[in-house]
């Protein structure tokens, strides 16, 4: 029985070790050759469409999900003119650029001012993942580096991207309400450095603005 109980205890020992071991090389491996963050995001170009000029919305075909190329019209204005009896002028609304709705406020036949907005967009076929290092870490960042993403929303599948670009300023440096030190009780709070990743390939996945992703760049 002692014997017994005593190879039962070697193996669990070993086990442990063993286990132990992986997870120590687990640990290293990560920690030399990859830098990892969770603080990512799924971004884009978002583009406001506004109304060129004040007058009546007579003609408005952007829906929610709908996708337009560039130039193309969505919508038309008729805009009365400065003399009496004048014939009104029909102004165009166009895309500067390709894109989906992702937003519609405009509501056709009703009365719009120049400026206004009349929908938002963005090109989902040209998405990028914004990364926040922190400054501890951005010396470990270089333009090119291999990247793996991990979309929260699709766990099972890892895209690939690279590192594009690297911020010339902090993240916080463009907050409305940026940190200040007006008591002289001063407390360093690390930084964090928005970087811009690449998407290699989308792997069939309907990914879209605002998505939490895993980013781990390969040093």
């Amino acid at each position: 029985m002692k014997t017994g109980r005593l190879i039962l205890l070697n193996i669990i020992v070993l086990i442990i070790l063993v286990g132990g071991g992986f997870a120590a090389y687990s640990y290293y491996n990560n920690t030399v050759n990859y830098l990892s963050t969770e603080n990512a995001q799924i971004a884009g170009q978002l583009v406001t469409i506004s109304a060129p000029a004040s007058g009546k919305l007579s003609d408005w075909d952007a829906k929610v999900g709908d996708r337009f190329a560039k130039d193309e019209q969505i919508g038309t204005i008729l805009s009365s003119g400065t003399s009496a009896g004048a014939v009104p002028t029909e102004i165009k609304i166009t895309l500067p650029t390709a894109g989906t709705v992702v937003q519609a406020s405009a509501v056709k036949d009703s009365f719009v001012a120049a400026g206004m907005p009349l929908a938002q967009m963005f090109d989902l076929e040209s998405l990028w993942v914004t990364a926040n290092i922190e400054e501890t870490h951005i010396d470990e960042v270089a333009v090119g580096q291999q990247v793996d993403i991990y979309v929260d929303a699709f766990p099972n599948t890892t895209i690939k991207g690279k590192v594009e670009n690297i911020g010339l300023a902090t993240s916080g440096t463009f907050s409305l309400l940026p940190s200040t030190n007006a008591t002289g009780n001063y407390t360093k709070v690390t930084q964090v450095i928005p970087v811009k990743i690449s998407i290699d390939d989308y792997k069939g996945l309907q990914l879209v603005p605002g998505m939490n992703v895993t980013v781990r760049v390969h040093k």
